[in-house]
């Protein structure tokens, strides 16, 4: 239980900081392979390609959008749970270190909405992209024609 008191914040901001880190660069990786697909979307020859081709990672970024703000809560609510065994192994009851206890698991969440709300802005916008690049290679494919 020691080590978890000690240690509850740091693995908790360590995981979203890696989520956080994965989502970032996977959007930035497909923001310049968006950039770059302008110029080569006649390469494609077939609609569901091109479709697997741009979607790709966008599952990922959406999962750390989804998941995020579940890692904060587990974190809040192990935090809580230290703060009443702590609370039940004390002597009596000293609202100070409660309310600091309750503000630190509180953190968690905050830190997961910090992480999850990017996330889905990044994952929002790149699907916007994908539309607008697959209705450019129909209009390619139409002018072909």
């Amino acid at each position: 239980m020691e080590f978890l008191k000690l240690h509850l914040d740091h693995m908790v901001l360590a995981v979203l900081g890696f989520m956080s880190f994965v989502m970032l660069a996977l959007a930035l990786e497909r923001c310049i392979y968006f950039w770059q697909m302008r110029k080569h979307l006649a390469q494609f020859q077939h609609i569901e390609l091109l479709k697997v081709a741009l979607t790709r990672h966008l599952t990922t970024i959406s999962s750390v959008g989804s998941n995020a703000p579940y890692v904060g809560l587990l974190g809040t609510v192990l935090g809580i749970l230290l703060t009443f065994y702590e609370m039940g192994q004390g002597d009596g009851i000293n609202v100070n270190n409660i309310m600091v206890g309750l503000a630190m698991a509180l953190k968690a969440t905050a830190a997961g909405l910090l992480v999850a709300i990017p996330a889905m802005l990044f994952y929002n916008g790149l699907l916007r992209q994908v539309d607008v690049l697959v209705s450019r290679w129909k209009a390619l494919q139409d002018s072909q024609a």
